[in-house]
């Protein structure tokens, strides 16, 4: 197979993916959920809960879904060699769930919810194969390229999904729909992309590598068959298969402490993600509510990042070719901080819409960055799924302190901005952390 056919693959599925991510969990469904699906909340034990509240329980538990499997059904994946038959399911599982959800009416709260938990779950569980590929599919400082290219196309397809989502929202009188049929049909159009290009590009990808083979043999688990790509023999049990993910898991993270750099790294990237997670949770909600800026304005604003996000992850891929990813990555943090001092003052549509795209620059540099540091500080030799799955575990866990400190400070202050520029202190530590951290680690 030639090398850039698994290569094309590998971009086309965040491609697929990020349609769903961008337009279904982010630009549509949750305004969705709370003026149609739940409008008046549920009522449980005779107390009722508003539809923001439910929508923040469901993403906890989202959460706390993904910190549960993603480590150990990474390290089963890549125990048994399957780790594009586990993608592949999570792609299913999710695909169909975000179809199932565009569905749901006034009243189907429960079944909403249940959904949107089972398709953040399969994205972000689906997450952790798909960055495994990563070492894999590239070597030494080309990981910055590829990885800088994935994130580019995700950002792209995000954006066109987006795009085509809001022209559907808009020309809704032309096709004869009202506004709630329109974003269902938006929802179901990015849905079906994500199922269909993601298992499209899923089969494109390369199958068992030479690591996912011996460690199925390593571990015991007799039942793993390999011919160009291992498979699940009849000897082969769940529970052997939950119980080698399991001690693959423990290893990682035992790992993970011993690893120079890989520690420090963690560590820095559960502080500095935690701030952009923050900014990307809070965005929207700052506007509106400090900014007092129309829905039209903010989803503009977020079609542009999506562009802006694109090129940022390009361009710091190439600056990281000249002076480094280590640096790089610091430079895209310094850029983070900028922004959450400048929101402060924003008053304007054009000024939030002229930060967004600052916010786009370091968005598109930092996630594509840290992936690739992260990848040149796993052991060489070892299963890449389980430490990605970690990787991914702590993308969730660092979506938790930075948010409750927003909300606590507006609370204090009665305003949000003095809160998004807290957020700084979390790009100040992670800043600290990656200067301590040897240039020579995350080179190749």
């Amino acid at each position: 197979m030639p090398r850039s056919r698994p290569l094309a693959a590998w971009a086309l599925y965040d491609f697929a993916a990020s349609a769903y991510a961008t337009c279904v969990a982010t630009a549509l469904l949750p305004a969705y959920f709370a003026a149609v699906i739940a409008p008046e909340g549920l009522q449980v034990l005779g107390h009722r809960v508003g539809a923001v509240s439910l929508w923040g329980y469901a993403s906890s538990l989202c959460a706390l879904t993904v910190f549960v499997l993603a480590p150990v059904a990474g390290a089963a994946a890549g125990l048994a060699g399957l780790r594009r038959v586990f993608l592949a399911a999570a792609c299913a599982a999710g695909g169909a769930a975000a179809l199932a959800v565009s569905a749901q009416g006034p009243g189907d709260v429960l079944p909403a919810l249940g959904l949107f938990v089972l398709a953040q779950a399969a994205y972000n569980t689906g997450n952790a194969f798909y960055d495994a590929y990563l070492p894999q599919l590239s070597a030494g400082r080309e990981r910055d390229r590829v990885s800088g290219l994935g994130y580019a196309c995700g950002y792209a397809g995000g954006g066109l999904g987006l795009a085509l989502a809001l022209a559907l929202v808009s020309g809704r009188e032309t096709l004869g729909l009202d506004e709630a049929r329109a974003v269902q049909w938006g929802m179901a159009l990015c849905g079906a992309w994500w199922l269909a290009l993601g298992l499209a590009a899923v089969a494109g990808l390369p199958g068992a590598d030479a690591n996912g083979a011996a460690d199925a043999s390593a571990s015991g688990l007799k039942g793993a068959r390999t011919s160009g790509e291992a498979r699940i023999g009849r000897g082969l049990s769940l529970p052997a298969l939950a119980a080698g993910g399991f001690r693959e898991a423990w290893r990682a993270a035992s790992a993970a402490r011993r690893t120079p750099g890989l520690g420090r790294f963690l560590l820095a990237y559960l502080f500095y993600n935690d701030g952009v997670q923050t900014v990307i949770a809070m965005a929207a909600i700052y506007g509106r509510a400090e900014i007092g800026l129309p829905q039209g304005t903010l989803l503009v604003t977020l079609l542009a990042i999506q562009g802006v996000a694109l090129a940022g992850a390009v361009g710091f891929a190439r600056l990281a070719g000249r002076i480094g990813a280590r640096k790089s990555l610091m430079a895209a943090l310094a850029a983070w901080s900028a922004v959450a001092v400048l929101a402060r003052g924003v008053t304007t549509a054009g000024e939030y819409f002229a930060l967004g795209l600052g916010v786009g620059v370091a968005l598109g540099g930092s996630q594509a960055l840290s992936r690739s540091v992260f990848s040149r500080l796993v052991p060489p030799g070892e299963e890449p799924t389980v430490y990605y799955g970690f990787f991914s575990v702590l993308s969730k866990l660092s979506a938790v302190l930075g948010p409750l400190v927003f909300a606590a400070i507006a609370q204090a202050t009665g305003s949000a901005r003095p809160a998004i520029v807290s957020l700084t202190l979390f790009f100040a530590v992670g800043l600290v952390l990656l200067a301590r951290l040897p240039e020579a680690d995350t080179r190749a």
